[in-house]
């Protein structure tokens, strides 16, 4: 514990490159995978657990145990170790009838994604929310199409200002650069040093939030 206790007080006043500003977080130890989205910051820990930061404090919400959580313009979803898939309601998580994902997100505006095991992309809008069946296609999701962006990643997270962040297998942060109106998909990739593996990322309201590889969280501002 004094180890953790010295390492949190490093992080307190480290500076990183690329314009961002990171420090110790409030903790959660143990922490696997956080998600931010307007305004509001969950996470799960190793044990399923599922928390809401409230002001500097991790509150633990329901009793639900879920693998994966996501938070944003359309609400909190959570997946469980059967990939069923949940949403939060009036204080719980509710069961949604209907496909199984691995892994969901509700950064979109009033949209859904979902990934299956078998790596099928699903998504739904808020008029069809009570499917919940449709793969992702121009009528089911706001997008005309997928462009491939080179750069091997096991987790990528996009802002709801199309800022761009991906974690590769070496634990590295990227942010994609060059976004704009004519080229949404953006033209490069810059590393953004750590002095820990990041194992997870997510972005909202010009802050990363990051979960190192020893489950340490870490804000950073730009």
């Amino acid at each position: 514990m004094k180890a953790v206790a010295v390492l949190l007080m490093v992080l307190s006043f480290l500076t990183v490159s690329h314009g961002w500003t990171c420090t110790a977080g409030p903790q959660r130890f143990h922490a696997e995978q956080i998600d931010a989205g307007e305004g509001q910051v969950v996470l799960t820990d190793r044990d399923s657990n599922v928390y809401l930061m409230c002001g500097l404090t991790w509150f633990r919400v329901a009793s639900i145990a879920l693998k994966h959580v996501s938070v944003g313009p359309a609400g909190i979803w959570g997946v469980d170790s059967s990939d069923k898939v949940y949403k939060y309601v009036a204080g719980d998580f509710i069961l949604v009838n209907g496909q199984t994902l691995q892994q969901v997100d509700a950064g979109g505006q009033d949209q859904v994604v979902g990934v299956t095991n078998a790596s099928i992309i699903y998504c739904l809008k808020s008029t069809i929310a009570s499917n919940y069946r449709d793969r992702v296609t121009p009528t089911t999701c706001d997008i005309s199409g997928w462009i491939h962006i080179p750069r091997a990643a096991v987790m990528a997270v996009v802002g709801t200002d199309g800022n761009v962040f991906v974690v590769n297998r070496e634990n590295q942060l990227y942010q994609r650069t060059g976004i704009s109106t004519s080229a949404p998909q953006g033209t490069d990739w810059v590393n953004i040093p750590m002095c820990l593996p990041i194992k997870h990322v997510s972005y909202d309201l010009d802050k990363l939030w990051l979960v190192t590889k020893g489950g340490i969280i870490m804000q950073c501002s730009n």
